[in-house]
């Protein structure tokens, strides 16, 4: 064996508020049994953008990590662990910190893109959204973070960690239900809640690191995302509400 891809874990930022034990046990514990069981392998982690602290301008590798949630908490323990491992020379190590991840049939309805398609497809009545619609958050097509870990294998060596922002395409909650609209044709029916306390406004990514080693985002506009998802996870939709 050559090389480990760490994409398990749980990752339900609100869910791990409720249950925060399983999101250890798991996001570190598991990475933990990995490591134990390597020796002189590049091993890559699947870390998140919300590692950060929140902050209005882009988000680099160096910007500060100010985890604001048990599941955020938990992935820059695993990030540690993995950096430490490597400075050891035991691994080498990649990180990649992935923001929010969408197309290619997600089935997850609790990520924003892949609830808003099963509401318009009418799989779902309708969904939540807290605050006003105007949030940012920086997507990325699946098949452009799969490029994303090839590149990054390619330049992984033992003895060594490295860190990558995956992000792509910044937008709004707003931007997404009327891409949604374009896209399918169907509007999307909101609940509109208050913002949760402390809820990030803007994560937007920086990723002219990765860029730097040849990886160029080709599947994650957001109309390409919304399309993409719309065919792969609603081919044949539901009645669904008209716009």
């Amino acid at each position: 064996m050559d090389a480990v891809i760490h994409l398990a874990a749980a990752a339900r930022v609100r869910e791990s508020f409720l249950d925060p034990l399983p999101y250890w046990e798991t996001n570190v514990g598991g990475t933990l049994n990995l490591l134990k069981a390597l020796r002189g392998q590049r091993f890559l982690l699947a870390s998140t953008g919300t590692v950060y602290r929140p902050s209005d301008a882009p988000l680099t590798e160096g910007s500060v990590r100010e985890p604001s949630s048990p599941y955020a908490a938990s992935k820059a323990a695993a990030e540690d662990l993995v950096a430490w491992a490597a400075r050891s020379g035991r691994i080498g190590a990649t990180t990649l910190r992935l923001f929010n991840v969408a197309g290619g049939g997600d089935t997850d309805t609790s990520r924003v893109i892949t609830r808003a398609v099963a509401c318009a497809a009418g799989i779902l009545p309708g969904m939540e959204v807290y605050g006003d619609g105007t949030a940012v958050r920086d997507f990325v097509h699946v098949h452009d973070v799969a490029a994303a870990f090839v590149v990054a294998l390619e330049t992984c060596a033992v003895g060594t960690s490295s860190v990558y922002n995956v992000g792509a395409t910044a937008a709004s909650v707003e931007d997404v239900l009327s891409t949604v609209a374009e896209v399918t044709g169907r509007s999307v029916h909101v609940d509109w809640k208050p913002a949760h306390a402390g809820e990030v406004r803007t994560q937007r990514a920086d990723a002219s690191k990765l860029r730097a080693l040849g990886w160029e985002p080709r599947s994650s506009s957001l109309t390409g995302i919304v399309t993409d998802q719309w065919r792969a996870s609603a081919p044949a939709p539901g009645p669904g509400p008209s716009r």
